[in-house]
């Protein structure tokens, strides 16, 4: 799968922001489908995830209530919604995708990565 990623910027606290995950290669109903993001000095992390398949979604706690992934199976792209966004969100974020069945948040079961826009939250 062949992923490419876009819609970061600058926005205050408090903002939205969506990013868009375009696939190509296979459908994204086809494999589970996930948002990473690492900040400055920090190690990579999951954000969010989805899986037609195997219908299931999940969010790490820290943006559950904030972020919703969602889906565009005809245009074959996956969507991250991001409200209220807090400067502790700023972060390269990335789309990746995995042959697993279910949403799973280890990055190494990751096989397929999208090219990171970055996102700047300022207080």
């Amino acid at each position: 799968v062949q992923l490419q990623a876009s819609g970061g910027g600058l926005v205050q606290a408090g903002g939205s922001l969506r990013l868009s995950c375009a696939a190509s290669g296979r459908t994204v109903s086809s494999v589970a489908m996930g948002w990473f993001r690492q900040a400055p000095g920090k190690e990579r992390e999951f954000v969010a995830g989805v899986s037609w398949s195997g219908s299931s979604i999940y969010y790490a706690d820290s943006v559950k209530g904030r972020f919703i992934i969602s889906g565009d199976i005809a245009k074959n792209t996956v969507y991250l919604q991001m409200n209220s966004l807090k400067p502790e969100d700023t972060a390269v974020y990335y789309c990746a995708a995995s042959g697993y069945n279910m949403v799973v948040v280890e990055s190494w079961k990751y096989d397929s990565w999208g090219q990171g826009p970055l996102v700047t939250v300022s207080s």
